[in-house]
């Protein structure tokens, strides 16, 4: 989809995964590094033998497909070559504050003049200035900084991350969206742009419906071990089986559909189930109404029939009767998971010493320009004789054709969105869209809600369809339409739409657009050039396709939250539906690159996004390391297996914490000088990072005896200006008034039609030149319908009275 354009990424570990997507989806991406190679070449995790260069397995993860050269921009030779190269480049990916390029004097100014379209992307910790902004920074401390910890966790103990890295590659993946947008940006306005994305603020949006939470309901969500929290109600998530656990949201269509089988089995009597009018239980709890059996006494019966059942029997009797039954996997359960199997999504990928691994395949599945499969990482200065003649003989000159200017005001205007998509993954890709220009139309009624409308933090605690703020923040900049689609007169208004769409999205379990005349064959024939995506827990085919749920039960089958908690304890999981903070990123990249492609070759497509091998992807290098050295990653707390010390430590105040991460031997001298050289810490054994990985325990209650009697802020601006990566906890009435957020510009407050004016988390990165945040409060239900029906779709007054009359627009 991308192939007619040039990248040269210049990123290490905190951005190289950006690269990694543009080259899946086509693009000739060049990795320029140092003479020594890029760091990520040599960290951890990485093989213990071959060449030492290649070792790094998150480098082969995500170098995959690349190119590579070695160029010193201070040599004035190489330094020709790289403004050669860039001169032909349509996007220059960076990373770090200053970048590589900003520390040999090559600034974005420079960058422009050389290639005057070129789209500039930088991946920082806390973004490009501000009163953070050249602060060290770690997974953990972003973790902590960003938000996700304060949700993460048991109340006993500290907040918790997730036990794999995930911030830098969270934040490469939104680069990667980034990029394309710029690059449409560069279109409207024919000149270059710049783009600053911040890891912090990716972290927060895996906040999910806790972003903004304290502004809305007056409080903020707290950790509660592996409870789902959803404003007024909470459900237990998390239960023991047989062999490990399942992650089950016992309430609606699944709790319906097991009652046959613990009837059967003898786990309930027919007069404990007579007891309650299982048909409106879920809708009685969620609107606070009566009800005879508790959500606690549920979750009681509940864990102890599952109890008696291994995983597979969980997952398998489950899909069969209807019942999402989610089995926490590990990373070693992945590899020979049968629905990947089935869809054939490992891809093989040779190592440099030799050994043969299956990596994480496509993220995405475009019918018509199907994905590349990954090809080795290359080895340092690998193509630097092909890419040489390839400069010499002109080919890098001036970049792809970007086509007309499209004078838009902002980069995707005059794009139409038809999205028939709800919950989490298919509205927040859609909100990319609408945030940044396109007009996207929300479909849904008020016989079949968006599930979110119901859940919270609502308005002042006050249930409602349009109070719902964890709605809200995925649907701004958007228009409601209240369609009924199972109404009969409904099919000619939802074909009128897709007729004006450029872009349909969809999430409803696999079939079920068929089943109602709106599959893409129908779309197609209305609409030839129509991109449409279909998202859904697993991909629309294979064994468990037909599994549906939420993004916690892909969080679980796709190892988070395995991953997530204490060694001694059951797993946690990280906040809410996990999956849903990354599936989109790469779900709306790909859609990004199949309109580019549309644009130049009027061609259409259907693309399959599975929640799951999306989310995958933020796993491949503990996938590799699985295979290559047996050693399968599980939950650690906040450790890290090969640095030390690490961990959340108490500070003064009501459970109040900072995060603290020493990744190197210079940081640990660094943190002994902070805190005066203290008796505990000058045993020379400590200093190799060995002993301090076997003496964690002595080291972090060394550590707590200090950050106890402090505050948390006091804690991280003391360690910092050591260079010592450190970071507050923060909690949302914490990143309401943060000052780095808001110097960013990153809330950005809306009147809502019901809500009054609220704040809306913003955007993760920054063009230069763009407004920064949503343009429009999300929509109240069916508030739009005559707007929609009258403007973009040419219906008159009378056949809108009718479609109202008869009840399908309602």
């Amino acid at each position: 989809m991308l192939s007619p354009y040039r990248v040269l990424d210049l990123t290490d570990e905190r951005g190289e995964m950006a690269g990694m997507v543009l080259a899946d989806l086509g693009a000739d991406v060049v990795r320029v590094e140092p003479p020594g190679g890029c760091a990520s070449r040599f960290a951890v995790p990485r093989l213990e033998s071959g060449p030492a260069d290649a070792r790094g397995l998150g480098f082969a993860a995500y170098s995959r497909g690349k190119r590579s050269i070695a160029l010193d921009p201070a040599v004035v030779a190489d330094r020709e070559v790289l403004l050669g190269l860039v001169a032909g480049a349509d996007f220059v990916l960076e990373s770090g504050a200053p970048t590589w390029l900003e520390e040999h004097g090559i600034d974005f100014e420079q960058l422009r003049r050389v290639s005057p379209r070129v789209v500039c992307v930088q991946v920082t910790a806390f973004g490009s200035d501000g009163p953070r902004s050249r602060q060290p920074a770690s997974d953990l401390t972003l973790a902590a900084l960003g938000g996700p910890m304060s949700l993460q966790g048991e109340r006993d103990r500290p907040p918790l991350r997730i036990s794999v890295p995930q911030a830098w590659r969270q934040a490469g993946a939104e680069a990667a969206v980034a990029a394309l947008i710029g690059h449409a940006q560069v279109r409207a306005t024919g000149e270059a742009c710049r783009i600053d994305v911040s890891a912090q603020t990716v972290m927060t949006w895996t906040m999910l419906n806790g972003m903004t939470a304290s502004a809305i309901q007056g409080h903020d969500f707290e950790r509660d071990g592996s409870d789902l929290q959803l404003g007024n109600v909470r459900f237990r998530l998390v239960y023991p089986c047989r062999d490990g656990h399942v992650v089950v949201l016992p309430t609606g269509d699944t709790l319906i559909a097991l009652l046959p089988w613990m009837l059967e089995e003898g786990a309930v009597d027919p007069d404990w189930v007579a007891r309650e009018d299982w048909s409106t239980h879920r809708h009685r709890v969620f609107r606070g109404e009566a009800y005879r059996i508790t959500p606690a006494e549920l979750s009681d019966v509940l864990a102890a029939f599952f109890a008696t059942h291994t995983k597979r029997e969980l997952l398998e009797r489950g899909l069969a009767l209807g019942a999402t039954l989610a089995p926490v996997q590990t990373v070693a359960d992945l590899i020979e998971f049968p629905q990947l199997e089935s869809r054939d999504f490992f891809a093989p990928l040779e190592l440099p010493d030799g050994t043969r691994v299956r990596a994480p395949g496509a993220f995405a599945r475009p019918a018509r320009t199907p994905l590349r499969r990954p090809r080795p990482a290359p080895r340092l200065d690998e193509h630097r004789d092909e890419i040489l003649r390839e400069l010499g003989a002109g080919a890098w000159r001036g970049g792809a054709d970007p086509g007309p200017r499209t004078g838009g005001e902002l980069p995707l205007s005059g794009l139409r969105v038809a999205d028939f998509s709800w919950v989490g993954v298919g509205p927040i890709s859609g909100r990319y869209l609408a945030d940044h220009g396109a007009t996207v139309v929300r479909v849904e009624s008020a016989s079949r809600a968006d599930a979110l409308r119901s859940a919270g933090p609502f308005k002042d605690e006050k249930p409602g369809w349009n109070r719902s703020h964890y709605y809200g923040e995925f649907n701004t900049s958007k228009k409601s339409l209240a369609l009924d689609l199972r109404h009969p007169d409904s099919s000619g208004v939802a074909e009128d739409l897709l007729r004006w769409a450029d872009v349909y999205l969809e999430s409803f379990t696999p079939g079920t657009v068929d089943r109602l005349g709106l599959g893409y064959e129908r779309a197609r024939e209305l609409n030839p050039s129509i991109v449409m995506v279909s998202t859904c827990l697993m991909g629309q085919t294979g064994p468990i396709a037909a599994m549906a749920g939420y993004g916690y039960h892909a969080a679980a089958v796709a190892g988070f939250y395995e991953l997530t908690g204490w060694p001694d304890r059951a797993p946690v999981g990280p906040w809410q539906a996990y999956t849903d903070t990354i599936a989109p990123r790469l779900l709306t990249a790909t859609l990004l690159a199949a309109l580019d492609h549309r644009r130049r070759t009027g061609e259409g497509q259907h693309i399959d996004v599975g929640q799951m091998e999306a989310a995958l992807q933020l796993l491949a290098p503990e996938l590799i390391e699985c295979q290559v050295s047996g050693t399968c990653p599980r939950r650690i707390g906040n450790r890290s297996r090969f640095a030390a010390p690490q961990g959340v430590y108490p500070c003064a105040g009501d459970d109040q914490w900072c995060a603290i991460a020493i990744d190197s031997d210079a940081q640990w001298r660094a943190l002994r000088a902070a805190l005066g050289e203290p008796d505990w810490a000058r045993d020379p054994a400590l200093d190799a990072v060995e002993a301090r990985l076997a003496r964690h325990d002595e080291l972090d209650a060394a550590l707590a005896d200090w950050t106890r009697t402090r505050a948390a802020a006091q804690v991280m601006e003391t360690l910092a200006a050591a260079g010592v990566p450190a970071g507050v906890v923060q909690r949302s009435s914490d990143l309401l008034r943060d000052p780095q957020l808001a110097q960013r510009g990153f809330h950005v407050e809306l009147d809502h039609a019901e809500m009054g004016r609220i704040p809306y988390s913003g955007r993760q990165f920054r063009i230069d030149g763009q407004p920064g945040g949503p343009r429009g409060a999300a929509p109240t239900l069916g508030g739009d319908s005559y707007e929609v029906l009258h403007d973009l779709l040419g219906l008159d007054d009378e056949r809108i009275a009718q479609l109202l009359a008869g009840g399908a627009i309602a």
